[in-house]
């Protein structure tokens, strides 16, 4: 169920894309400094082109549950309207609807809908023409995966592929915008529930086709946004969409590159070496042939995650991809690098992981040929 709150913003603080960082006051401590009370203020976040851009002293209705519920990635109040001071009715076209019949559902421009000039060219698209399609289950993977196909081609035009197990607003990801700001991005379309990108589509199967033929991508990669959700059951996380993602990917005709969710520090044993996130929905899920790029990591670790990677071949195809100047690359990378909490110098091999699959990607644009291992 949700928390709400109210309150009054006394601070406007940074922005991005089109989210507004805020400070709010709760409005039951409004009032009570006369009487000595420490007042409670929270970080809050709201999406301009959904409510409005908030001023000081607007009173805003907040959603509070992942705050209260103390949710990393979810960390802010987010602001579901300015009561006093509605924006606009929007205008222009757009009749593909998102957040479909919660209270903020929207109305965007979809680029498959009768009303996009884009719509002849999709009508009956159905080749991707072998454009390589990298997949990842976390949101983190994107930089490094980036990181690793610019080590290689930096002139090549990567477009993002947002689905919607994470994050729905594409706006919330600050990856995103500076990826964007550096030039390592050329475009982001949000399939599914996920909005805000820059084209907009239904499915992810129109989603890479608009990638490929609107936006002219020569590589795309698909990820979930920020907020991966997870159970601790085989089947309960959003990254099975992993394997549906290669499924659509091969249907297309694109080439699937499977990027391996890959840790040497996670507390969780289930995620050690290769996360079992990859092992179900690339192993399970995923009933049509991908590349799967195995990175050559010294030591032990570098041998489990050869034998893990193993068990998925065949139906898949494994790459051994050399891993030598790949952690300058990452550390070249526009955008802080995180994952679960842990960063480049804490957990690398989830990085270099990332950065193999976009390696391997290069590979598949000319140059070097892949080397793969003996059978």
């Amino acid at each position: 169920m949700i928390r709400w709150r109210s309150g009054c913003v006394v601070e406007v603080g940074r922005r991005w894309a089109t989210a507004v960082e805020l400070r709010v006051e709760l409005e039951h401590d409004v009032g009570e400094r006369s009487q000595g009370t420490e007042v409670t203020t929270v970080r809050a976040l709201a999406y301009a082109d959904v409510v409005g851009s908030p001023v000081v002293g607007d009173v805003v209705l907040l959603n509070v549950t992942a705050l209260d519920l103390e949710l990393g990635t979810g960390g802010y109040a987010l602001v579901a309207g300015i009561p006093q001071r509605l924006p606009a009715d929007p205008d222009g076209p757009g009749h593909l609807v998102k957040a479909r019949y919660t209270p903020l559902q929207m109305t965007v421009l979809g680029v498959d809908e009768q009303d996009s000039p884009h719509h002849d060219v999709l009508r009956d698209a159905d080749d991707l023409a072998g454009m390589p399609v990298v997949v990842a289950d976390l949101h983190s993977a994107l930089p490094a995966v980036i990181a690793g196909l610019r080590e290689r081609r930096p002139d090549a035009t990567v477009v993002y592929v947002a689905t919607d197990g994470g994050a729905l607003p594409l706006a919330f990801s600050q990856t995103v915008q500076g990826l964007r700001d550096a030039g390592w991005l050329a475009g982001t379309i949000t399939v599914g529930q996920t909005f805000g990108g820059d084209l907009e589509a239904v499915t992810v199967h129109n989603g890479l086709l608009a990638a490929h033929l609107v936006l002219e991508a020569d590589v795309t990669v698909v990820a979930q946004g920020p907020g991966n959700l997870g159970t601790g059951t085989r089947w309960g996380f959003s990254g099975v969409a992993a394997g549906e993602a290669i499924n659509a990917t091969a249907t297309l005709g694109g080439r699937p590159v499977a990027a391996l969710r890959v840790s040497q520090a996670d507390d969780r044993e289930r995620h050690r070496g290769v996360s079992h996130h990859s092992l179900t929905a690339y192993g399970r899920v995923a009933t049509h042939s991908a590349d799967i790029p195995v990175p050559q990591l010294p030591g032990e670790l570098g041998e489990r995650v050869a034998s893990q990677a193993a068990t998925l071949s065949p139906p898949h195809h494994l790459v051994t991809v050399e891993v030598d100047g790949l952690a300058a690359a990452l550390a070249a990378s526009p955008v802080g690098l995180s994952t679960m909490g842990r960063g480049l110098d804490s957990d690398g091999a989830a990085f270099i992981a990332s950065a193999a699959a976009g390696r391997h990607a290069a590979s598949l644009l000319g140059g070097d040929r892949p080397r793969r291992p003996a059978a």
